[in-house]
């Protein structure tokens, strides 16, 4: 049978229904969010947590959020650039972040943010000193104590590839004392064949180890690169041997004081912007400007106030 072109006529177009304008956009994957969102009727009103994890290019950004008829709301956040108050100064943007342990930091702030919100924090503690094992979050002993707060992975858009930096967000809220379902296959150091985890590997990407085997080849290699590449890290001293430590005492920082501090402003920037700005004037303002000029031009006999108000637009 010959190729014949499908005809679209006023009945196809007429009957023809667009997406959803996030999907037009391509910012949405509603087939994952109708089932991230949807709760068992059992649970009546009962909220679904996501613990929701985004990247851009100078920022990652972890949100604990719950979605309602109204839109989603957001129970807690985190974002990178928070890192240097807890001693993490170096490696925020995209091209460092890349790598497992900021991702990790950030997932860590939220979940300890979000269980003090709760009151849960001294309850849940999670692992204290990560060693690279995987270790669920499991409830208390006792009919009295509350169970752990669970929250599923949303992913969004991202292509969930083995050693991906989401997990690092999903390792670090889970060793904060969220209770979130998953398992070992997609973090780094897990061997496909022998279906097995190597701790020491995922260890390694907690404490920024393999920023500091890259550090000590490239200053072997190239040392002039070495320089380039690194050199904020150089100009504050820090060394290949100094990222474990950076990092072992950012943890403790961020379980001793998860709350958010808002950033100290230099300037006041509300101010800064009426600077330039007309102020609106009031019905009544415009009225007495009006009647200023009509009383200023019946004075002058007319011709006096022409000129002034044509001084006036020049230098406006």
């Amino acid at each position: 049978m010959p190729f014949v072109k499908k005809v679209k006529s006023d009945a196809y177009f007429s009957r023809f229904q667009v997406k959803y304008r996030r999907r037009r956009e391509g910012k949405t994957d509603y087939y994952a969010r109708k089932r991230l969102v949807s709760q068992a009727k059992n649970k009546y009103n009962a909220p679904k947590y996501r613990l929701v994890v985004r990247f851009t290019n100078k920022d990652i950004i972890v949100q604990i959020i719950y979605a309602r008829l109204q839109g989603d709301f957001v129970l807690a956040a985190a974002h990178s650039r928070e890192l240097p108050r807890y001693g993490i100064n170096h490696g925020l943007t995209n091209w460092t972040a890349g790598t497992l342990h900021l991702p990790y930091a950030t997932g860590l702030l939220v979940a300890r943010r979000a269980l003090t919100k709760l009151g849960l924090a001294d309850k849940y503690q999670g692992v204290t000193e990560p060693d690279g094992t995987i270790s669920l979050t499991e409830a208390l002993d006792g009919e009295d104590s509350p169970r752990p707060f669970k929250c599923y992975l949303d992913v969004g858009l991202k292509r969930t590839s083995t050693g991906s930096r989401i997990f690092g967000a999903l390792k670090g809220a889970s060793d904060g004392g969220l209770h979130i379902p998953h398992n070992e296959k997609r973090f780094p150091g897990y061997d496909p064949e022998s279906k097995e985890l190597d701790s020491e590997v995922l260890k390694k990407y907690i404490f920024g180890g393999h920023v500091a085997e890259y550090m000590e080849s490239l200053e072997e290699e190239d040392d002039e690169r070495f320089k380039k590449q690194f050199s904020t890290y150089l100009a504050d001293g820090v060394g290949s041997e100094d990222i474990e430590e950076i990092y072992t005492s950012a943890y403790a920082a961020i379980r001793e004081d998860p709350t958010f501090q808002p950033t100290q402003k230099t300037k006041d920037w509300k101010a800064e912007g009426k600077k330039y700005s007309t102020p609106r004037l009031t019905l009544e303002q415009r009225k007495a400007k009006i009647q200023a000029r009509i009383e200023a031009f019946k004075a002058n006999g007319g011709g006096a106030a022409d000129e002034d108000d044509e001084d006036d637009e020049d230098d406006e």
